[in-house]
């Protein structure tokens, strides 16, 4: 189950999640460069920010207009925002003249804010225009989306994004649906979901999966983080820090699979005759074990349950 990034409490309070353990395993330097490549309502930037000296420098990145505007609340000549996915990081620290950081924050998933604002359509529990973009200056609809593909490819969506094992049913309920009108409201679909699956998971609303995997294709969340991994090793300079705190065991694989090969020598074929000399270097250290809430967070913050946290040092040339 996808979880926010910086989740609210029983109380509806914004709480960020894993706040004190990212800030040190960044290992921030008073006069390092650093990037929170996922504002949100800029949590970890703040904390980044209070450890930085006159000479640090925060680049914060984010795609939300929302998020944006809350960035550019925070009086701060050290901090840098731009509005951009993070699977652009390259880019943005192009234009903002830097050659290499010292450490890279991706703080993935939602926030509760997204969750919270019935008009972005993040959530069914309560009643809103279907959309779920993170940006929603551009590309389509959630409600777009549904009206367009075919029952296969709705099936396929919240199949291997939702772990969702009546996927067929509900690409099939959503299908016929529509046939009668379009399929635009939160409510909407949640109830067409509810219809379709024959059985229902404790504590969890059918429309959990089918939600979350239909988010995560509109805002395509896994392929830019496909995109950003290789982009954040090449900005770090050498002893600087990756830090991802994930909320979803597809964004985890990618982050663990990612990290480790690049903690390992390069492979080369069998019995290549090569001097262990020449083998390719690794490019990164794993640092530590992965990281998760305390129990104490999580009985604070039920939402943090689902975070983990890895963290990798760029390794000089």
């Amino acid at each position: 189950m996808s979880l926010p990034t910086s989740a609210r409490g029983e109380a509806g309070i914004h709480k960020t999640v894993l706040l004190q353990e990212a800030i040190e395993a960044l290992r921030i330097k008073a006069d390092g460069t650093y990037v929170d490549a996922t504002f949100g309502r800029g949590g970890h930037s703040r904390a980044i920010l209070a450890q930085l000296g006159s000479s640090g420098r925060l680049i914060a990145i984010d795609r939300d207009p929302e998020a944006l505007a809350c960035a550019a609340t925070v009086s701060d000549s050290r901090l840098t925002i731009f509005q951009a996915n993070f699977g652009r990081i390259e880019k943005v620290l192009a234009k903002a003249n830097l050659a290499g950081v010292d450490g890279v924050l991706l703080d993935l998933g939602v926030s509760s804010p997204q969750l919270d604002t019935a008009a972005r359509g993040f959530s069914f529990r309560q009643d809103g225009p279907l959309d779920m973009r993170m940006d929603t200056g551009r590309g389509i609809t959630a409600a777009e989306w549904l009206a367009q593909a075919s029952e296969k490819e709705i099936g396929e969506v919240i199949r291997r994004h939702g772990d969702e094992r009546f996927a067929k049913q509900i690409a099939r309920a959503i299908v016929a649906a529509r046939s009668n009108g379009p399929v635009d409201r939160t409510r909407q679909l949640a109830q067409i979901v509810a219809k379709a699956v024959p059985t229902r998971e404790p504590y969890q609303d059918p429309a959990t999966r089918t939600f979350q995997a239909i988010r995560i294709h509109i805002n395509q969340e896994l392929e830019e983080l496909e995109i950003a991994l290789p982009q954040c090793l090449d900005m770090l300079n050498a002893g600087g820090r990756l830090v991802v705190i994930s909320f979803h065991s597809l964004e985890d694989r990618i982050v663990k699979h990612y990290m480790r090969a690049q903690a390992q020598a390069g492979a080369l074929p069998e019995r290549l005759p090569v001097r262990a000399a020449e083998l390719p270097k690794p490019r990164m250290r794993l640092v530590g074990k992965p990281v998760y809430p305390s129990d104490n967070e999580v009985k604070a913050n039920p939402r943090a349950r689902s975070a983990v946290m890895r963290v990798a040092e760029r390794i000089a040339p």
